[in-house]
């Protein structure tokens, strides 16, 4: 005869459950550098610094990252900045102080809307809270004119 499952049974076996998707989700601590490009010396196309040749998600071109500003790509959670020409960073577009999506690039910040925080478009450091800790770094590659999620 089955016996109806408890409550007790079924969070044990949902946390269990949980536990194994979540093996090697983790982070290796380092969310202090973005994944820089460099302008080849031929004059095509920047590339990224990463070794991976995979293409991984195209975010968007980038004519679309200014010189000096950059563009949010909302659905992604991501910021890509171009600090100088030719140099494209990446960073987590979740604002460190309590977790808002960060809504504008100006003025060489990325600013959040609920508090106030700005990020710097150089390195994702705080330039003014209330937020205390930089964005996390996020690796891109340029392939010709798209930007990719490495």
């Amino acid at each position: 005869m089955n016996q109806p499952a408890t409550r007790r049974t079924l969070l044990a076996t949902g946390a269990a459950t949980l536990a194994v998707c979540c093996v090697g989700c983790g982070d290796d601590g380092d969310s202090s550098s973005a994944a820089a490009t460099t302008s080849p010396s031929d004059g095509s196309a920047p590339a990224s610094a990463s070794a991976d040749s995979g293409d991984g998600q195209a975010l968007g071109s980038v004519s679309e990252i200014p010189e000096g500003g950059g563009k949010i790509f909302a659905a992604e959670k991501v910021v890509v900045t171009q600090p100088k020409k030719g140099e494209y960073k990446a960073f987590s577009a979740v604002c460190t102080h309590q977790g808002c999506t960060l809504n504008k690039v100006a003025d060489g910040t990325v600013d959040c809307p609920c508090h106030g925080s700005k990020f710097r478009i150089s390195d994702g450091s705080v330039a003014h809270g209330p937020a205390t800790e930089a964005l996390a770094a996020k690796e891109i590659m340029v392939h010709g004119n798209t930007v990719h999620l490495a």
